[in-house]
């Protein structure tokens, strides 16, 4: 299950700000900043019969790793994103649902795709600049993205914060998020990256 915080960066300055800012210097994980480039692929049916049963399909191009992700059951409110995620490491950003195989669930998913070509129907890519956070208690990722959604009707930009929970309770998470939007005044994003390209597509497919 992947969990996180997501919230709008109103402007580059912000961005600036907020990475620099040492507002969490005390729990920061020492050596953990990096800057990576993001790129990824979502894929669908002509039909899209993924999108229309909640199931996202991408893969993720991270600095030198492709991960391939499925994601269904997903929720979110208050900038407070939940929902059901599987990954694995591939070799292609070619579509190919059966590295998720191995898992019931994967399977499952994955039948509402069965004996269907797949075509790449939006792109994301981004500059990520993260950093761990140990409270001691919870360990999260904080991230920072810039850069834009991609479809063929055009684009929207991304500029926002996600922290995700990786180990710890999720009521820490939403602490560590209200520290964060009280000192920048962030709004809450409850749109995924995903949700908002295929907004764009279903608007124009109209």
């Amino acid at each position: 299950m992947e969990i996180e915080l997501k919230y709008i960066i109103p402007d580059s300055e912000t961005a600036e700000r907020i990475w620099e800012n040492e507002l969490f210097a005390g729990v920061e994980e020492e050596g953990s900043r990096e800057t990576l480039n993001i790129d990824a692929r979502y894929f669908d049916t002509d039909d899209f019969d993924l999108a229309r049963n909640e199931v996202a399909y991408r893969v993720r191009r991270e600095g030198d790793h492709l991960v391939a992700s499925l994601k269904w059951k997903g929720h979110s409110e208050d900038g407070l994103h939940v929902r059901e995620e599987i990954n694995a490491p591939v070799q292609s950003d070619e579509p190919d649902l059966d590295v998720f195989h191995e898992s019931n669930v994967g399977c499952e998913v994955c039948k509402f795709a069965e004996g269907k070509e797949l075509k790449c129907i939006l792109q994301t890519s981004c500059i990520r600049r993260r950093f761990r956070i140990d409270t001691g208690t919870g360990l999260f990722e904080f991230s920072i993205d810039s850069g834009e959604i991609v479809t063929e009707y055009g684009t929207l930009p991304i500029s926002e914060v996600e922290v995700e929970l990786f180990t710890g309770e999720t009521e820490e998470l939403v602490q560590i998020g209200r520290k964060l939007q009280d000192a920048y005044g962030l709004t809450e994003e409850n749109k995924s990256k995903y949700y908002r390209g295929m907004l764009m597509i279903m608007e124009n497919r109209k």
